[in-house]
C-alpha cells in the first residue's frame, strides 16, 4: 500500500508551479521531501488530501486516484491521510486532552469518557499526558507540535504529512519530534511524508530524499546516496547546513 504521484503538474493562474511530479512513500516509510524555500514541497503533499486539485496528473492512495473526489468522497481519504501543520493548529479554546478528544467525538462517535481514555493514551505515547489540562497558549512549540501528533493518530491514518514540523524548534525539541516521527513508521507502520529543510532531520531519520527542483523531483534515493552525491545541484543545497556528519538521533 502506498501514496504515489505520477507526472502531477499544478498551475495557479499562468504561474506554474510543479511540472512533474513522480514519487511515492508507502506505509512504515519515512519520505523527505526537500528543496530550497518556495519550489512547491507544501503545494506537493496539500494535493493527497484534496486542499488543493492537481492541473494534470494522478495521485493514488492505496490504489485510489483521488483527482476529481467532492469532499463527501474525500472524507475516507483524510481518515486514512492525517496532516500535522507546520503551526501546528490547535485550538487555542480549548485543552490539550479537548484538543485530541475533538477527532475521537467527532469521526468515530465516542462519548467524552471514552474519548478522554483514548486521548490520553495518544498524549502518553508523544509524552504530553502531563500536560493534558493545559492550554496549548500556555505550553511551547514543541509540545504543540508533539500535541498536534496525537491529535493526527486519533483516527488510526496509515499516513501522516508533515509540514516542516521542526521549524522554529530548539533542537532538543526537534530532535524529539524526529524520534516520533520514526517511531510512527517503525511501531505504527505508519508512512510519513515530511516536508524539511532540517539537515540533520533529514539525514537522521529518513529513509528515502526526494528532492524538488525547478517543479519536479530531480533526484529521489536513500540517505548515503544523497550525502555521497557529487552532483552539483546537490551539493548546493546541502552545503545549506552549517553542521558537520550526522548520525541518526537515538532514543
Amino acid at each position: 500500500m502506498a501514496i504515489s504521484f505520477i507526472d502531477v503538474h499544478k498551475q495557479f493562474g499562468e504561474k506554474t508551479v510543479l511540472t512533474g511530479i513522480t514519487m511515492s512513500v508507502e506505509r512504515g516509510e519515512v519520505l523527505f521531501v526537500v528543496g530550497t524555500s518556495g519550489v512547491g514541497k507544501s503545494v506537493t503533499i496539500k494535493h493527497i488530501i484534496g486542499l488543493l486539485t492537481p492541473t494534470s496528473g494522478e495521485i493514488i492512495v492505496d490504489g485510489q486516484n483521488v483527482e476529481g473526489l467532492s469532499e463527501k468522497q474525500f472524507l475516507p481519504i483524510r481518515r486514512m491521510v492525517a496532516m500535522v501543520f507546520q503551526a501546528s493548529s490547535l485550538f487555542d479554546s480549548l485543552t490539550v486532552l479537548q484538543n485530541v478528544q475533538l477527532p475521537l467525538k467527532k469521526h468515530k462517535g465516542l462519548n467524552d469518557k471514552k474519548a478522554g481514555e483514548v486521548a490520553m493514551k495518544l498524549l502518553r505515547e508523544v509524552g504530553m499526558d502531563a500536560h493534558a489540562n493545559t492550554f496549548p497558549a500556555d505550553i511551547g512549540d514543541g509540545m504543540r507540535k508533539r500535541v498536534a501528533i496525537a491529535r493526527a493518530l486519533a483516527l488510526d491514518p496509515s499516513y501522516i504529512l508533515f509540514d516542516e514540523p521542526t521549524t522554529g524548534l530548539d533542537p532538543v525539541s526537534a530532535r524529539r519530534v524526529d524520534r516520533l516521527i520514526l517511531s510512527l513508521a517503525r511501531d505504527r507502520n505508519v508512512g510519513c511524508i515530511v516536508v524539511s529543510h532540517d539537515l540533520q532531520a533529514i539525514f537522521g531519520i529518513a529513509d528515502k530524499i526526494a528532492m524538488v527542483y525547478q517543479g519536479r523531483i530531480y533526484r529521489e534515493g536513500t540517505m548515503e546516496e544523497f550525502r555521497n552525491s557529487s552532483d552539483p545541484v546537490l551539493r548546493q543545497f546541502l552545503s545549506g547546513s552549517s553542521h558537520g556528519p550526522m548520525e541518526t538521533p537515538g532514543f
